[in-house]
């Protein structure tokens, strides 16, 4: 059972509540994984400009850079990367479109190129395995293996990575050989229980 990585308001994005596989693909283990977008408190990612209705936007522009990310769980930091560049932000067709046309070359760039800045953790020996991805260049807090405890600091949320805007993108799988990993299904305690938050839905932490 995972604790939310983010504090404060945030929405769910590309939920496995909605649809399996969640991102529309089996790849690196993303079966069930699941984007969670900060906001502010009136549902908003960012204040809408002329940019976002056509051309890029710089990341500092949104409500989620440099929020800070924590550990989802106990356990042993197996990965811990950085250095990969937080790119603009795009929510405009125009910068979107763009976008898409280069996502086979990051497919093929492997696993950096598709997480940004990330953090793996085992929570036992052989796993499974915890991957928190899209962090800010420069921000983690912690290296391969150390010994992490459930709500720990691990960085801040950026947009490196397949990213279009600053979220934290967290997934569950059986392995780290992203070629073969397989995603495994996941849900968040809550006050009350469990849950695994519906597409859209806003958590408030």
């Amino acid at each position: 059972m995972l604790q939310y990585p983010l504090r404060g308001s945030f929405r769910a994005r590309n939920s496995p509540a909605r649809r399996v596989p969640s991102h529309g693909t089996h790849l690196m283990g993303t079966t069930y994984a699941i984007d969670l977008v900060p906001v502010d408190v009136h549902g908003r990612v960012a204040a809408r400009g002329w940019r976002a209705l056509l051309a890029t936007e710089p990341p500092e522009a949104f409500v989620g850079f440099g929020a800070p990310v924590l550990a989802p769980a106990a356990g042993t930091v197996v990965i811990a990367h950085d250095g990969e560049e937080d790119h603009a932000a795009r929510r405009s067709q125009p910068a979107l479109l763009a976008y898409t046309a280069g996502q086979s070359r990051r497919i093929h760039d492997g696993p950096a190129a598709i997480a940004g800045n990330h953090v793996v953790v085992a929570l036992e020996r052989g796993g499974p395995f915890v991957l928190v991805a899209h962090l800010r260049r420069g921000s983690l807090r912690v290296g391969v293996g150390d010994r992490i405890l459930a709500g720990e600091s691990l960085a801040e949320c950026g947009n490196s990575g397949n990213s279009t805007q600053p979220h934290v993108h967290l997934q569950v799988t059986d392995s780290t050989d992203w070629g073969a990993a397989r995603g495994l299904p996941l849900a968040f305690r809550t006050a009350t229980g469990t849950e695994v938050p519906r597409e859209s839905q806003i958590i408030r932490v």
